[in-house]
């Protein structure tokens, strides 16, 4: 049977993460191993974490002090899994849980399993300015690497083991969703499978967004996600060695 890890980079998610634990549990069968890689949370994440793993085994942690980023956290938590297939995803259920076995049953005829929100299906539960911003960078890494992948800042996948050990994970800088535009256009030009899974996003449902929703933090955010793209079409892709 195939062993899965559930991958959680959190950052002051004490009010979601015990919750968002316990409903993947019950969501995936068989019973996944969740990692959750915690950039040491003023909020305390961690601690709810620590004593969670001290009553299940399947779940573990990673505490960072010194590190911090989306990317790396991401990439620390695969490196420290032993599933044969990975799910990795935010924690403020925007991305539900429930969707995690419709993905890990995609595999079956793909190699990458990408949550969606721009084909048939799905949609996005937000305010107009960040429903424009995603639709508009989305538009622009499609011009620019190809519009075979409709949601380049999804942030929600499944993936098999064999395109982890050959694609990087690769932080760019940019801190938020530029490192997944980089993972899926690398394993694209590598030639794994990429299916897009339906899905639609919703407002986080407790605490406080990492992203603000005012003009200037939406274009800075947009110009870094259009600068990946550049540097991805004109530089091209990155592979373990």
């Amino acid at each position: 049977m195939v062993r899965i890890s559930v991958i959680l980079p959190t950052y002051n998610e004490r009010e979601n993460i015990e919750e968002l634990i316990s409903e993947i549990l019950k969501s995936v069968e068989p019973t996944p191993e969740i990692i959750v890689v915690d950039d040491h949370s003023p909020d305390g994440t961690w601690r709810i974490v620590e004593e969670i793993a001290s009553r299940n085994s399947n779940v573990k942690l990673i505490v960072r002090t010194g590190r911090r980023g989306l990317a790396t956290a991401v990439a620390e938590g695969v490196k420290n899994s032993t599933g044969e297939t990975l799910v990795w995803m935010d924690c403020d259920f925007s991305q539900p849980p429930t969707l995690i076995p419709r993905l890990i049953e995609a595999l079956q005829g793909c190699d990458v399993a990408l949550a969606s929100r721009y084909v048939k299906g799905g949609g996005m539960r937000y305010s107009l300015s960040r429903r424009l911003t995603s639709g508009l960078i989305n538009l622009f890494a499609g011009l620019f690497l190809g519009f075979s992948i409709r949601d380049y800042t999804s942030g929600f996948l499944a993936v098999k083991r064999e395109v982890i050990d050959k694609v990087e994970i690769r932080s760019l800088g940019g801190g938020y969703g530029e490192y997944f535009i980089a993972f899926l256009h690398d394993a694209r030009r590598f030639g794994f499978r990429i299916r897009e899974v339906p899905y639609v996003y919703l407002p986080r449902r407790l605490g406080l967004s990492k992203t603000s929703s005012s003009p200037i933090s939406l274009l800075k955010h947009g110009f870094s996600y259009c600068r990946t793209v550049l540097a991805l079409r004109f530089i091209g892709a990155g592979a373990r060695g």
